[in-house]
């Protein structure tokens, strides 16, 4: 999103995680091991990256442009993060501007002591909660949403810092993941439906938190379990652990397109690999769209376990008919609009040998703008395809997301503006068909979709949203409500 204005996005044709966080308390090297791990969640954020780092009295930051091994693989630029306790985030600036002064972990001296907060998801009241604050007094140093957080905890009466943190939270509407430091130890916590993930792991007696299980495998930690939704874990410098659930039980609502798109496949989410749920995606989508074609081919990367998985339920022979360049970094990630058209032409290209002559079915895992689907089926055909059936492991993205997935404004959703027959028309596909959101929701090991009470967030395709949306309905009210969030 635009922070300005957060319903306007730049044309992306993917939808677009806003980052990946990373947090570790009694380890030795706490900044090194925060670094490898977002390394693992670089895939969720590729625009900027911070690491916060404890000592026991002083708060140290590094914060950069670009990649993380671009910004922590020297000796010098770790040992400027000392201590036993660290956090990092990796983002893609989805609301907010991409300068440094955005970049998180924030950090902010309260009256307690040193506050730093990484921040995965998006607080969709945090303008009307920021106009509030600026009509205070309030003085904010980035246009990023998660600083509204940290004046909330500093404006707060309760006595203790957790009590503040918490009295914060209970302000804020929307999907957070959180990881906080303190001069007395790391918060971590999760929104009260579970809406972005957060994971907890051990690595001999230091603590660690990540937005995925892959994040943990990469520093040797063990997985314990998944931070609950609505609950707040504390880890005191002794390694002293905590757990709370100040906002009572409601049903969880974690985002199902974490197990479609955004999670990397090594990781376990809900309990469940998402390498074997994508697979289950492409055996429902075969049951339920079958074409009748020669082969199965991939869109490379994220479609390859969707597209295994209808090859193996159809019976087609899988085969990679687009090779991918690994030099070329993600289109979806991408903030300029010339950057992201130029990389769709380098990043792939036919296998014409295995594509020439043949009815093939091309799996993705989505389609946003169609804008690349396209630009696809046409490689296809200009390399001899004989017929492209384009089969995607999603339902179609109807609506905006406003929980920290960058989607376009509705206007420019392909399926918010045709149906699929003309969806197929406009991406010149001899057929296209989406996995049902039933057949997504068996993939996951659910009978079904409960349209009572849904088990997940899928907003993005049932237009459902599971909390309120302050900001958006306060868009049209007088120009000096328009703050920049993030």
């Amino acid at each position: 999103m635009n922070l300005t204005n957060p319903f306007c996005d730049a044309d992306g044709d993917k939808l677009r995680e806003e980052c990946g966080i990373f947090g570790v308390i009694g380890a030795r090297e706490a900044a090194p091991m925060t670094a490898l791990g977002l390394h693992a969640l670089q895939h969720r954020g590729q625009e900027a990256v911070g690491i916060t780092s404890f000592d026991g009295q002083e708060f140290y930051s590094r914060r950069g442009t670009g990649h993380v091994a671009a910004n922590f693989s020297s000796a010098e630029a770790l040992a400027e993060l000392p201590g036993i306790m660290a956090a990092g985030h990796v983002r893609y600036s989805t609301t907010g501007g991409s300068g440094l002064r955005n970049v998180q972990p924030l950090f902010a001296d309260l009256a307690s002591g040193g506050f730093a907060i990484a921040h995965n998801g998006n607080i969709s009241n945090a303008m009307h909660l920021k106009y509030d604050l600026v009509q205070k007094g309030a003085i904010f140093q980035s246009t990023s949403d998660t600083e509204v957080i940290i004046h909330l905890v500093a404006t707060s009466r309760y006595p203790t810092l957790l009590d503040r943190f918490i009295d914060a939270l209970r302000l804020v509407e929307g999907a957070y993941s959180l990881i906080c430091m303190t001069p007395a130890g790391m918060i971590a916590c999760r929104d009260p439906l579970g809406i972005r993930p957060l994971v907890m792991g051990k690595l001999g007696d230091a603590t660690v938190f990540a937005s995925e299980t892959v994040a943990l495998d990469v520093i040797g930690a063990d997985f314990l379990r998944e931070v609950e939704p609505g609950e707040l874990v504390e880890v005191d410098l002794d390694g002293a652990v905590r757990t709370h659930r100040p906002f009572g039980d409601p049903p969880a609502r974690p985002c199902i397109f974490e197990h479609v798109y955004f999670s990397r496949p090594d990781s376990l989410m809900g309990g469940s690999s998402v390498y074997e749920v994508r697979k289950a995606i492409g055996r429902e989508l075969a049951r339920e769209s079958l074409a009748d074609a020669d082969m199965v081919i991939p869109v490379p990367d994220s479609g390859v376990p969707a597209a295994l998985g209808y090859a193996q339920e159809s019976g087609l022979p899988f085969e990679l008919g687009i090779i991918r360049s690994h030099y070329v970094g993600r289109t979806f990630i991408q903030p300029s609009d010339g950057a992201r058209n130029a990389d769709v032409k380098r990043k792939h290209n036919a296998n014409r040998a295995i594509v020439a002559g043949k009815r093939i079915v091309l799996v993705d895992d989505s389609i946003v703008r169609g804008t690349t689907s396209l630009k696809i089926v046409q490689m296809m055909r200009d390399a001899g395809a004989a017929e492209v059936h384009m089969r995607i492991a999603s339902p179609p993205t109807e609506h905006s997301c406003f929980y920290g997935v960058d989607t376009p404004e509705r206007s420019k959703l392909l399926a918010a503006r045709m149906d699929v027959a003309a969806m197929a028309e406009f991406i010149q596909a001899d057929s296209l068909a989406f996995v049902s959101l039933d057949g997504l929701y068996r993939a996951v090991g659910l009978k079904g979709r409960n349209a009572a009470c849904p088990q997940y967030c899928d907003a993005c395709f049932s237009g459902e949203y599971p909390t309120r949306l302050t900001d958006l309905a306060d868009r049209d009210r007088p120009a000096q409500l328009d703050l920049p969030v993030a």
